[in-house]
């Protein structure tokens, strides 16, 4: 599901921006873009992540501004002025402002300052990625609610349209024992009437789509309770819309008739627009 959380937590000379972005995914794809200092503990952030937000493509970052008065880099006084002195010696006319500009320019002229993560610092940054996560929660429950009510009216739509296909069913019906009884008049030979309704039976049963209406409806409901009554329960809505898929398909094969077919195409429209949103949820 799509969402995005973020923080912001002032520490001894910086200021860290927490963010989290997240994107639909079948399985919990995380990647990290941390500073150096924290680094030690991206495994701990990830198992952390991973828990909260279950699944999704999620893009974790954290961001460092230093302040002004940072000294964590300072400059190596002595070697400066010995570049200077080296400087003056190989050229004596070029002046000092110059000799200083081009030794800032040389290796060694700062020396870095390795800073230690403290566990007073990392419990600071925790509770900035508590608060971007549940920040993310937020946005993912309110797009949640809306998923929510597309999802059923969708469903919806496929049972409306279930429910149309009744009078093509036994108009289609009374059509083929029709065309089978034309035709078979029309050739040059006796029928036992006895055989041909046995035959016919037979015919007309694999044509009877009763079983698949009603596995189809059971589908939509238990699609509907799980909605409501179960927690991250994506991956089980999008293996419910492929059991609705195959009786619809079953629907559609045994049809045989154009009108039925219609309300099929449109029950697919249905349901692949279920299944592309099923992938948002949880």
């Amino acid at each position: 599901m799509t969402g995005f959380g973020r923080s912001q937590i002032s520490l001894e000379g910086k200021k860290l921006t927490i963010e989290i972005k997240s994107l639909n995914s079948k399985q919990m794809d995380l990647s990290t873009r941390i500073p150096s200092l924290y680094r030690e503990k991206d495994p701990e952030l990830r198992r952390h992540i991973t828990s909260r937000l279950t699944r999704g493509k999620v893009d974790f970052s954290i961001y460092a501004e230093t302040d002004d008065a940072d000294m964590s880099h300072d400059i190596n006084v002595a070697t400066v002025l010995s570049y200077m002195q080296q400087l003056g010696e190989i050229e004596p006319s070029v002046s000092a402002e110059k000799r200083l500009e081009m030794a800032m320019r040389l290796p060694d002229v700062f020396r870095g300052e390795r800073e230690e993560l403290t566990e007073e610092e990392w419990n600071t940054v925790m509770e900035g990625v508590n608060e971007a996560i549940k920040a993310i929660d937020t946005y993912r429950t309110s797009e949640g609610a809306i998923l929510k009510s597309e999802l059923t009216s969708y469903v919806e739509n496929i049972r409306t349209l279930l429910s149309q296909v009744e009078p093509y069913e036994k108009g289609r019906v009374e059509a083929i024992k029709e065309r089978l009884v034309k035709n078979l008049s029309e050739l040059p030979v006796e029928v036992d009437k006895n055989r041909l309704e046995q035959e016919m039976i037979f015919y007309l049963e694999k044509l009877d789509v009763t079983e698949e209406k009603v596995r189809l409806g059971l589908h939509i409901d238990y699609f509907l309770k799980t909605m409501e009554e179960e927690v991250d329960c994506g991956k089980k809505l999008g293996f419910i819309a492929q059991e609705m898929g195959r009786e619809i398909n079953t629907l559609g094969s045994k049809s045989n008739q154009a009108d039925m077919q219609k309300i099929v195409v449109r029950m697919k429209d249905e349901l692949e627009k279920i299944k592309e949103q099923s992938l948002n949820v949880l």
